[in-house]
């Protein structure tokens, strides 16, 4: 052998036994005697206590998974015990975590990359307590101080595949969203599979998207408070957490009431790590809408009791924000069902809801809490703070304006059919509601109305304060025989009611807005029939009165009757109020005060034959909108017609009304003569009636 080949031999086999010796080393190395510099340069990092307190071990290991010749290349399988991390020093509780066993494996080959792939994490009888205070301060926020401020980031990057768990214990107190949360986490005596929860069709789905969620392992068990709200909830869980792994999505079920809401979801969360996808089948149930924004921020009306059931999926990094979507969704709300599918997106500036929602059967009922029309009984039940006075009639329930900055939202309802009651035919409804940066929109808010249609056009200013409203209605070709199915004398009618009306006013509620509105109302119906028996189907007490004083109990036909009335600071007062019946031409003068809620009303009839009704006197309706008051005035009837024509009054009204004749479908309408007679600055000739 020469001396170079002596030399090289030499050489390679001290190398040979420089790495038998290390292996030899690291194999029986006590690991333990690193442990108090380690706690103490973990400790230095985090500026909180840490501490291995029990055995730590390292256990070579070969990784037959890697595949290959990587497989004979062993990994350093870590093994501490008794783990304890403490809290910062603002915490009045020492520490934070606590664990019996901690067992991990890291990839040696993937440390020449400068990369710690961990695979998978196993943690025993996990213990925490987790805490934040109301300035934002929360303990699991570590602070590292960089020694050199100038120093570029590391290039090492730590790479968790999985994390596994068994029993464990975590609180949280949180003060800034006042929730305090007590979770216990047990096994299962048995794995439960995926199926067996979710149902088949559902397995089958998350299969064919090429996922296979693990078998539900833990139970668990929660209590305490959410946003202020009562919590009590349980559930299941998987045992493995893949923390990257989208083909190995994380089993949820769970059931929990927070305050007067019911949820209960059952599937899978993928990428947790990053909070990346949810797939859930998600159903809820409360007593109002209204109440889900404390628990989920989401801008929602008041309403009755409602259920639903649907499918809730998220990408919670999407781009243009976390993307929530309730799918294919059926329920109840009060009586009427609702069917749908709505998107949120929490974007910026604001989040926005986005959907369409369909109602084949809405009782006109379950409309009401939408503008705090239902009872005290019903807005107590829903969590309402409002009380209706007993002498007020329009709602004085608030608008939560405060909510409609905090979200966009562009909605679609339908109403395919209304029930209301046989005597107010209400046949359907569609809106389109826009709601941009505390703007509210109805545009338009359409209801089918006894064969005719009503038109709006709402919007209200939540910015403003108090708030700002204006409304614009039009009604066309309701038609009297259906809006009043029940009064015999209608059925054969061909009459027609229509009208407009533009208001605008200034408040929280209905009451408010109508106690300051400025505007103008019209309307007309020609070609129909009164009777005391009619005002009792419409409910109207008053009338009763008014038209039995007048009339009897027969039946009176009415060629027209028309009403124009000027708003002023939510004062109503008539600039033309007359019934052309076959009788009597009825001038109606006075005011509506919608802020005292208070009728001031004098009714004039003007004979058309000799002697057809007693009546010497004017009558009179006064009081309050809840229960007037009507009688006989102390004063000699007079021609208030002719008054009226003296002094030029009713010439512009009857231009204007002249306008919702057109509209009334081609028939016979009497309204017109009466009108130009009027515009034309003449009194309505009182022609005896033919027999």
């Amino acid at each position: 052998m020469t001396r170079t080949r002596k030399i090289l031999a030499w050489t390679v086999g001290s190398l040979f036994l420089l790495l038998a010796v290390l292996v030899l080393i690291i194999a029986f190395f006590d690991w333990n005697r690193i442990k108090p510099p380690l706690n103490a340069k973990v400790s230095e990092e985090l500026h909180r206590p840490f501490a291995i307190n029990g055995n730590l071990a390292v256990i070579w290991q070969r990784e037959p998974d890697e595949g290959g010749w990587r497989a004979w290349v062993p990994w350093p399988h870590v093994v501490a015990e008794d783990l304890t991390l403490g809290n910062p020093e603002w915490s009045k509780a020492p520490q934070m975590v606590s664990l019996k066993r901690v067992e991990l494996r890291i990839s040696p080959l993937a440390l020449l990359a400068q990369r710690v792939r961990i695979p998978r994490i196993d943690l025993t009888e996990p213990n925490a307590a987790l805490e934040r205070l109301a300035d934002g301060r929360a303990n699991w926020t570590f602070q590292f101080d960089p020694k050199d401020p100038n120093a570029e980031p590391s290039n090492w990057v730590v790479d968790i595949g999985a994390i596994g768990f068994d029993k464990g214990h975590i609180t949280l107190n949180d003060q800034s969203l006042k929730t305090r949360l007590d979770l216990l986490v047990d096994p299962l005596g048995k794995p439960i599979p995926f199926s067996d929860i979710v149902g088949d069709k559902a397995a089958k789905k998350a299969e064919e998207k090429g996922s296979a969620p693990q078998s539900y392992a833990f139970a668990f068990k929660a209590k305490g408070q959410y946003h202020g709200q009562a919590l009590a909830g349980s559930g299941k869980i998987g045992g493995l957490l893949a923390l990257q792994d989208a083909s190995k999505p994380f089993p949820l079920q769970v059931q929990a009431t927070i305050g007067d809401t019911r949820v209960e979801l059952a599937g899978t969360l993928t990428d947790p790590l990053n909070l990346g996808a949810l797939d859930l089948r998600m159903k809820l149930a409360g007593t109002s809408l209204g109440n889900l924004y404390p628990l989920t921020g989401v801008t929602l009306p008041d309403s009755p009791a409602y259920a639903t059931d649907g499918h809730l999926t998220a990408q919670l990094r999407d781009p243009a924000g976390a993307k929530f979507q309730y799918q294919d969704f059926n329920g109840k709300i009060g009586d009427s069902d609702i069917h749908g599918n709505l998107t949120y997106v929490a974007s910026q500036p604001r989040p926005k809801l986005t959907g369409a929602l369909v109602s084949n059967q809405l009782l006109f009922s379950d409309l009401a809490p939408l503008i705090g029309a239902d009872s005290n009984a019903e807005q107590k039940a829903r969590g309402g703070d409002s009380k209706q006075p007993a002498d007020k009639v329009l709602p004085v329930e608030e608008f939560r304006t405060e909510r409609w900055r905090d979200m966009d939202a562009d909605v679609e309802f339908t109403g395919k059919r209304i029930v209301h009651s046989a005597d107010l035919p209400f046949t359907d409804l569609y809106t389109h509601l826009v709601l941009d940066d505390g703007r509210l929109s109805l545009e338009p808010l359409r209801f089918g109305v006894a064969g005719g249609k009503l038109d709006a056009q709402i919007r209200l200013n939540g910015q403003a304060t108090p708030l700002e409203g204006r409304a614009k209605l039009t009604a066309r070709n309701f038609k009297l025989k259906q809006l009043f199915p029940t009064f015999e004398p209608m059925k054969t009618s061909f009459g027609e009611l229509n009208g407009d009306a533009d208001i605008a006013g200034r408040g929280n509620s209905v009451a408010a807005l109508l106690g300051s509105a400025n505007g103008e109302l019209k309307m007309l119906i020609n070609d129909g029939a009164i009777s005391r028996s009619l005002m009792e189907i419409a409910g109207l007490n008053v009338g009763n009165y008014v038209i039995g004083k007048m009339f009897g109990d027969k039946e009176v036909k009415i060629n027209c009757a028309a009403a124009d009335f000027g708003i002023k600071t939510g004062l109503a007062t008539s600039r033309l109020f007359v019934l052309d019946t076959e009788n009597a031409i009825v001038y109606i003068d006075g005011t509506a005060n919608m802020a005292s809620e208070q009728l001031d009303l004098t009714i004039t009839p003007e004979s058309k034959g000799l002697r057809l009704f007693s009546l010497r006197s004017p009558l009179y309706v006064q009081g309050k909108f809840i229960k007037p008051e009507a009688g006989v005035k102390a004063v000699p009837l007079m021609l208030r017609g002719a008054g009226m024509v003296a002094l030029g009054v009713i010439a512009g009204p009857a231009a204007g009304l002249l306008a919702l004749v057109a509209p009334s479908g081609g028939e016979p309408n009497q309204c017109a003569p009466l009108l130009q007679q009027m515009r034309s600055g003449k009194a309505p000739v009182a022609v005896k009636p033919t027999r």
